[in-house]
């Protein structure tokens, strides 16, 4: 998502690098490359065209300090347009109150059954909440069927009930909740190849009659600038706090996410980055705009490290790291880590300047780092913490153990040795990081 667009406009901000004052005719060809980035990204022309002036207008004429360059003043104005077309401040889901009922909508096949169980997995983990799925979509039993399937791999209850309205389910669904100490309701609805009045009238009836904290409209960001037409549909029929954007993972342009905010002043809530359950994040306007400009996203890797490893562990680490002795025992710890935070790839792609250096293209096969750590656990404990008495009959019987080769534990080895000296030589400042 936004690769593209991304590196097309870092290459136009790159291109005014050493210049000695921003003027017109210096940041014309910068501007161009912009607003082509932009429109091919599928943004909106309108939203493209006031993008654009604003950039060009608030760099025309700022001075150039000895510590602020050309580039860098230009970079920050775009980061704060971005930031500003993505909607700004971060909107938050209603988390705080006691009990929290929340209606998800859309359109048949933008993902609503997914991203009700994606949600309550979020809630349950990031907020300590205990949601119910309450099924509403009785036109097609294989909704509710799947819905049942995602709550039972999530152990997340599910409430259903056969030969009722949808109000009816609604309001049992939410008596059920209170009842078992459950303290938000997600309502997964129904959707339509297109807006029609009765899908509105079934909608409108459980706005009118539950009192519901959100209403959430999913989106699926493959749409384009039709989503655009989608969100004013049900904006005008229900009084939408928010989106969520789906398959954002997919070789979508983005552009929907760029022009949403702006055309329709409905926030953007949470995206879809997986297809996995846990693939669902909290929609930060500032840290898109960071990635979009391959500036990384390290409140976003800080969030999901956040609890499984403690302040502790980690002041621990980085001082074994500055005197190199990070041994292997430590790098297993760290390792099953890493392994809960979901696919290494995804990770690396939020690392500053990720696309430059090709991290957005790497593809870790799992069948590998479950040979890594085969082959470390076939060592015993002193070895790991005394990798240099790892001579050759040594790494045959570990070879032997982890039913690896000896030259992939030669290679392990080597690969961690120099991994080692380079932490060593970061942490006291004796290397500089590529951003």
């Amino acid at each position: 998502m936004f690769e593209y667009m991304g590196d097309r406009i870092s290459n136009a901000i790159k291109n005014i690098r050493g210049l000695g004052k921003i003027t017109e005719d210096n940041i014309n060809d910068a501007v161009r490359e912009i607003r082509l980035a932009l429109l091919e990204a599928d943004v909106n022309y309108n939203v493209v065209k006031e993008f654009v002036n604003n950039v060009k207008e608030k760099a025309l004429g700022m001075e150039v300090t000895k510590s602020l360059k050309p580039d860098e003043i230009f970079i920050k104005i775009v980061k704060d347009e971005l930031v500003s077309l993505l909607g700004g401040e971060y909107a938050p889901l209603n988390t705080t109150d006691k009990f929290v009922v929340i209606m998800l909508c859309g359109l048949q096949g933008s993902g609503k059954t997914t991203a009700s169980g994606k949600l309550a997995n979020l809630l349950r983990k990031k907020y300590n909440r205990k949601p119910l799925l309450i099924a509403c979509d009785i036109y097609r039993p294989a909704a509710i069927n799947q819905l049942e399937e995602i709550g039972k791999s999530l152990n997340i209850p599910v409430f259903k009930k056969d030969n009722a309205s949808v109000l009816e389910i609604v309001q049992d669904g939410i008596s059920y909740a209170k009842e078992n100490n459950l303290d938000y309701c997600i309502i997964d609805t129904a959707g339509r190849l297109q807006i029609d009045e009765k899908l509105m009238n079934e909608l409108q009836e459980v706005e009118n009659n539950v009192n519901l904290n959100e209403v959430l409209l999913v989106i699926d960001a493959m749409m384009g600038q039709d989503a655009i037409n989608v969100i004013t549909g049900f904006n005008e029929s229900l009084k939408l706090t928010g989106c969520i954007l789906t398959k954002m993972d997919s070789n979508t342009k983005g552009g929907v996410a760029l022009s949403l905010r702006h055309l329709t002043n409905i926030p953007i809530k949470f995206v879809g980055d997986s297809e996995k359950m846990d693939g669902l994040s909290e929609f930060y306007p500032v840290r898109m705009a960071e990635r979009i400009l391959d500036m990384g996203d390290i409140l976003s890797i800080a969030e999901k490290v956040e609890g499984l490893i403690s302040e502790d562990d980690a002041k621990e680490q980085a001082k074994k790291m500055q005197k190199g002795t990070f041994d292997l025992e430590d790098f297993l710890k760290t390792f099953k880590q890493i392994k809960k935070l979901g696919p290494l790839e995804n990770i690396l792609k939020m690392l500053p300047q990720a696309r430059s250096m090709g991290l957005n293209n790497i593809s870790i096969d799992p069948k590998e780092l479950a040979h890594i750590e085969a082959i470390i656990l076939s060592m015993t404990p002193y070895e790991r913490k005394h990798p240099e008495v790892l001579k050759a009959t040594r790494k045959i019987r570990i070879a032997k153990g982890s039913g690896r080769t000896v030259e992939e534990v030669n290679q392990l080895l080597k690969q961690f040795e120099t991994m080692r000296t380079m932490m060593k030589s970061i942490s006291n400042g004796n290397m500089k990081l590529p951003f």
